[in-house]
């Protein structure tokens, strides 16, 4: 690891070797370069204590395409706590470098432009330093436009969005042509190499029909992964970033959930962690107390929680997701704050984490 303090601000960048990724300038970039802003918000500690917090904010030189403020000056204090807070980031860099995570991206971080410029560098700065992140979306919000704006009304039974076969070709173009596009060109915009995908492709997701389908229609599950095509682009150190929708042996399209996506494929890969970016804090104890999170828990403690009825709702499928991934094999799965500024960054980087973290 190398580092020349000729400038005002600290970039990272990405090379051939993933530990090689400091740099405090770089004249005239041919690539785009991150410009982080670090604070803690208390002293930093060990990486077992849960008090540990990492505050980042992130830029580009050029601001307009990933809607990022410019950063103000910095003093020489200012680029001292820099460097230390990547120091004090390297026993996190050690542990999970060459680990797979799967992340699936949704909800107020897809609406936000802000929200979805801090995802797109968290994966970006998490694959310099060595981690193997892999994304998985949906769309939801885009599809209701392009169902607006063709006069197809949107309809939901249970959470799940009802899908006859005009709607399956709405989702079909906008999560494959349009959100998966945009999320690999900002992707290939701040540094890294990204490849998209849909279940469809390298025959990565063969899809069944949902329990429901006579009520549903093509909404469907996944039946069978095959991780080999994904291998093959983590291996060559890009980032997939994965369409939520999938056919079944006969070709038909099916709609799947975009959290039961990156929990199957998860497991598939053998992932270190499954990260689930959500509208809420994580788990409560009490629905009505944000203040109640659930920083960690097991598979035993987070059952019981949904048989006392204090998980419901929209959280129970994601907190299933969570139990059958971990039943396959991931080490950890988490549902975060997706609506906090580089909460990828605050789960992976610190042992505060952003949200619920659950064990097996």
């Amino acid at each position: 690891m190398g580092a020349t303090a000729t400038g005002k601000s600290l970039h990272f960048c990405s090379s051939q070797d993933p530990l090689s990724f400091l740099s405090l300038t770089k004249a005239k970039p041919k690539a785009e370069t991150l410009n982080l802003n670090f604070r803690f918000s208390k002293p930093p500690l060990t990486p077992n204590s849960r008090r540990l917090r990492l505050s980042i904010r992130a830029s580009s030189p050029s601001s307009t395409a990933l809607n990022d403020p410019p950063l103000p000056s910095l003093t020489n204090s200012d680029l001292q706590l820099r460097v230390r807070i990547l120091s004090e980031s390297l026993p996190y860099i050690q542990k999970f470098r060459g680990k797979t995570i799967v992340v699936k991206y949704g909800g107020a971080a897809m609406k936000s432009a802000e929200l979805k410029a801090s995802v797109v560098r968290d994966l970006v700065l998490l694959s310099c330093v060595g981690l193997r992140p892999v994304l998985v979306h949906g769309g939801g919000p885009e599809i209701n436009v392009l169902l607006n704006q063709l006069n197809i009304p949107a309809q939901f039974r249970d959470g799940l969005r009802v899908t006859d076969a005009r709607t399956m070709e709405v989702v079909s173009m906008v999560l494959v042509g349009k959100v998966n596009k945009d999320l690999v060109s900002r992707i290939n915009y701040a540094g890294a190499t990204a490849v998209g995908l849909s279940g469809m492709d390298g025959r990565l997701l063969v899809a069944r029909p949902s329990p429901n389908a006579a009520q549903l229609g093509f909404v469907g599950e996944v039946a069978r992964v095959d991780p080999t095509v994904l291998q093959t682009i983590v291996d060559n150190g890009s980032i997939p970033v994965i369409a939520s929708v999938a056919a079944d042996e006969y070709g038909q399209p099916y709609n799947i959930n975009a959290d039961t996506v990156a929990g199957e494929v998860a497991a598939a890969l053998g992932a270190e962690k499954l990260i689930l970016l959500t509208d809420v804090a994580g788990i409560l104890r009490n629905r009505e107390d944000p203040g109640s999170l659930v920083k960690e828990i097991d598979i035993t403690g987070v059952k019981k929680m949904i048989e006392e009825g204090k998980v419901g709702g929209g959280m129970i499928p994601k907190v299933n997701c969570c139990i059958r991934s971990l039943a396959q094999g991931v080490t950890t799965a988490s549902i975060i704050d997706g609506r906090v500024e580089h909460s990828l960054l605050h789960e992976i980087m610190t042992d505060e984490g952003a949200g619920t973290m659950i064990t097996g």
